[in-house]
């Protein structure tokens, strides 16, 4: 691998081209991106260069492909034409199940392989890009079959996952976006919603809360403009896992008006509840 092509330099795009820079990549890194971004990323020594998109993608090995959901379906029709014969495209997408599709369809001169580094920022753009970044991170790969895996680009790819800090994960494009509707489309609207609840209420307003309402609410600093993406292409999942969610706040309601010490169900529902998510918050800190 010795040209990289980052389409879209933003946060993760502009991560991932300092995490390889800072892991031993000696090649050549291309930014293709807004004019604006292209300026910052520059003046940070986040790329090297900026081309267009058809002279980028003719010249790299490796296609990575950072933007907007919608904006990387619509980067995936023209690249096939543009591409060396064996060069390796890959995604940051959130979801992956439209791309995927999409993908198999209109690339054949390349190889395609879905990717979603599990990593983010509440602040977007490349100045608020990093090379550790990935440290720890989950970085799930979704091919489409075993040898999407197997050719030289992809295992030299693969190669470098571990070399950011990050971790890989294979998955199934739909098996994922089913997994990320609840593991994090949910917790971004659940925070949202809390947010957006107490932004028109006045008991904020006597400045009487304390950390936690701090942290619940960190993800409502993110921006709709990437979120739109995620509702629309992963509609039905986030829909059950909000279901499932009011479903669960609904028992906790009604468990509410039974005392903390009655009999089961009603009584023990709460208690169970926190036991229940204690072990699971446990858990979850001792994988993370």
């Amino acid at each position: 691998m010795e040209t990289v092509a980052i389409f879209g330099v933003g946060l993760i795009g502009g991560s991932f081209a300092l995490a390889i820079r800072k892991a031993g990549f000696t090649g050549r890194i291309i930014g293709v991106s807004s004019d604006q971004t292209i300026r910052a990323a520059l003046d940070g020594r986040v790329i090297d260069e900026a081309l267009p998109a058809r002279q980028a993608a003719g010249l790299a090995d490796l296609l990575y492909l950072a933007q907007p959901i919608l904006k990387i379906v619509d980067s995936l029709e023209e690249l096939d034409a543009w591409v060396q014969p064996g060069a390796l495209i890959t995604d940051a997408g959130s979801t992956k199940k439209l791309i995927v599709d999409r993908a198999s369809q209109v690339i054949s001169r390349a190889r395609f392989l879905g990717g979603h580094p599990m990593a983010g920022r509440e602040r977007r753009g490349v100045e608020a890009a990093e090379a550790d970044l990935f440290q720890g991170r989950p970085y799930v790969l979704t091919p489409r079959s075993p040898a999407d895996l197997d050719c030289p680009t992809a295992r030299e790819f693969l190669d470098w996952i571990p070399r950011i800090g990050a971790f890989p994960i294979i998955l199934d494009a739909e098996t994922h976006d089913q997994a990320v509707a609840f593991t994090s489309h949910l917790p971004q609207l659940v925070s949202t919603a809390l947010a957006a609840l107490l932004e028109g209420r006045p008991e904020p307003q006597t400045r009487v809360y304390g950390p936690a309402l701090v942290d619940s609410t960190r993800l409502a600093l993110s921006s709709f403009d990437i979120w739109g993406d995620i509702f629309d292409t992963n509609r039905d999942a986030i829909s059950l896992a909000v279901e499932s969610y009011i479903a669960k706040l609904e028992e906790f309601r009604a468990a509410l008006n039974a005392p903390l010490d009655g009999p089961p169900p009603d009584g023990q529902l709460l208690r169970r509840g926190f036991d229940a998510g204690a072990r699971f918050a446990a858990r979850l800190r001792d994988v993370t």
